[in-house]
């Protein structure tokens, strides 16, 4: 292995752009010359002049720091690509033994020592490392304009006059402006951190036509990151289209810091150097660069493992967990990534016909049975405990100041499905929610919620305006659940036709739910029946139609319990 004598070939230098924390900006630039580096140091006009001679003073002791004339940098602004000049054109003046430019921040930490990276780099001195991809290829640019930005004019600061950038922008497009690209340019975007050979960079500091192509750039949106990207296609030779800076950004174009937790992924990475430290980890400061081996380690970086870590964090972001609403993320009507974090039932008229019916199905079900979570008294928890899992409440004044909420937190706080009961009596607000999420498994008997009233004891005139108070509550859910909106797996029974078959519907709406190995095979109890025909009867007469009890009136037969002698 001829190594050490690679290494001799390759003479780095460094242009550092720094323009706040100076602090750690010195501790970077004391790593880069310690490593055989020659460095460049630009910080920004709008740094005070006491941090930045306290910065000087720090870094005193070193030989091989120049430093550049500073310029007032603005973000996506063409100050970033002069000040980026201008810091080149003194390194390169200043130590003409520089064979390769680095160009990196304040922030950026090297990971691995310099001296590997000047072995990789001799490997093939005479290749450019610099992110270059067609404007015409681009996806990935955060906040759109990937040709726009060559062919219309940007002389307004984004961030700080967002509202003018924006009306100039569209003012521009409604005009048919399109600027002309100077001969020859094919426009090209890419990360701003790049490695450059100094053939490449000395020929575009040195391009007989930098003027032109500095007024064009001028005007273009965020120019660091294709002004040298461009011309690195007009002069470069031979250019791998990667940088060997480790950037990633979230979905606001915002770089992603890197905090002390994060030293093991980074140390796995292989790669030469991360961008943004956090200015008070200081364990990643103390812990890299990694100390040098016996040998140069020539090995590439492997990125891609904490790329795919960061590219999830962003999906994760963006979506949210299923069934998660929280502060940080309150999803928009409609664009949940997932109403509900796993699969529920609902069921709705079976505790009517079936008084003991939730204490039957927890003997038949491997899931959490709950009574009436939505119930007018109080949220009915299976045992019923006044605090839920989780320490929801009962409290209704609570639930019902967000029902959507106290649905969705006790369905993700256990990994048991939740089953509950509902009825027409119960808080409505959850039926387009609970209709319109695929894990919702809803399963009514309609005009069940009329059985309780025959032993109510009630005035008929009561039981008549209850009745017609919880029949339009329920045609109104049946609008719902008929709606082609719905994504639930919705089963919906007349009373007439469950009466007629009750043990074969009752155990087929069990069919998709998990149910236990030694589970009972019998029916729950009925309720008493007798009086309904002639109750509905009734109820016509009086001028109520009831409409959801099955076709016709009276209704048909119904297999009614035999009453025992002591009835």
């Amino acid at each position: 292995m001829t190594g050490p004598v690679e290494v001799r070939r390759v003479r780095l230098g460094v242009v550092l752009l720094c323009h706040a924390r100076l602090d750690v900006a010195a501790h970077m630039a004391r790593i880069w010359v310690q490593g055989g580096a020659r460095v460049a140091i630009h910080v920004d006009a709008k740094a005070s002049a006491r941090s930045v001679a306290r910065m000087q003073v720090e870094l005193s002791d070193l030989p091989g720091i120049v430093w550049s004339r500073r310029h007032t940098c603005d973000w996506g602004r063409f100050s970033l690509v002069r000040a980026t000049q201008d810091a080149a054109r003194l390194l390169l003046d200043s130590f003409s033994d520089v064979t390769h430019v680095y160009l990196a921040s304040g922030a950026c930490l090297p990971l691995r020592p310099v001296r590997d990276l000047t072995a990789f780099l001799a490997q093939d001195p005479d290749r450019d490392h610099i992110e270059s991809v067609s404007a015409l290829d681009v996806g990935w640019t955060v906040g759109g304009l990937n040709e726009e930005r060559f062919t219309l004019f940007y002389p307004l600061d984004w961030r700080r006059r967002r509202w003018l950038f924006d009306r100039l922008t569209e003012w521009q497009r409604r005009m048919g402006i399109r600027r002309r690209l100077p001969k020859g340019l094919t426009p090209h975007l890419g990360a701003q951190w790049w490695c450059l050979t100094v053939t490449t960079l000395r020929a575009i500091l040195d391009d007989p036509r930098r003027a032109e192509f500095d007024r064009y750039f001028r005007m273009v949106w965020i120019p660091d990151e294709s002004y040298f990207q461009t011309l690195a296609r007009r002069h470069a030779t031979r250019i791998e289209s990667h940088s060997l800076t480790l950037a990633k950004f979230d979905h606001d174009g915002r770089p992603y810091q890197l905090y002390d937790d994060h030293a093991l992924m980074l140390e796995e990475s292989r790669c030469f150097v991360a961008r943004k430290v956090w200015p008070e980890a200081a364990h990643l400061l103390a812990h890299f660069p990694r100390p040098a081996g016996a040998r140069p380690d020539l090995s590439a970086p492997q990125p891609q493992r904490i790329e795919r870590l960061i590219n999830r964090t962003v999906r994760r972001r963006l979506l949210g967990r299923p069934g998660l609403y929280m502060q940080s993320r309150f999803p928009r009507k409609d664009a949940e990534n997932g109403k509900s974090s796993a699969p529920y039932a609902m069921f709705q008229g079976f505790s009517d016909i079936f008084p003991g019916f939730e204490g039957w199905l927890s003997a038949q079900v491997d899931a959490d049975v709950h009574g009436h979570l939505l119930g007018p008294e109080t949220v009915e928890f299976g045992g019923r405990p006044q605090i839920g899992p989780g320490a929801i409440s009962s409290s209704t004044l609570i639930r019902d100041r967000d029902p959507h909420g106290f649905l969705t937190a006790l369905i993700r706080i256990t990994t048991r499905m939740q089953v509950f009961q509902f009825s027409p009596r119960d808080n409505q607000a959850l039926n387009w929610f609970i209709a319109t999420d695929p894990n919702a498994h809803i399963h009514v008997v309609t005009g069940a919620w009329m059985l309780p009233l025959l032993r109510s004891d009630m005035p008929f005139d009561d039981i008549r305006r209850v009745t017609a108070l919880l029949q339009r509550a329920e045609i109104a859910q049946m609008d719902v659940l008929n709606s082609v909106w719905v994504k639930a797996r919705v089963h919906v029974h007349e009373l007439s036709d469950f009466l007629a078959r009750p043990q074969e519907m009752l155990f087929q709406s069990l069919a998709q739910l998990p149910r236990l190995a030694d589970a009972p095979t019998d029916m729950p109890q009925m309720r008493d029946l007798h009086g309904l025909p002639e109750l509905l009867r009734r109820l016509r007469n009086s001028g109520l139609r009831p409409r959801m009890f099955g076709d016709g009136l009276p209704m048909p037969d119904i297999p009614l319990p035999e009453r025992t002698a002591a009835e």
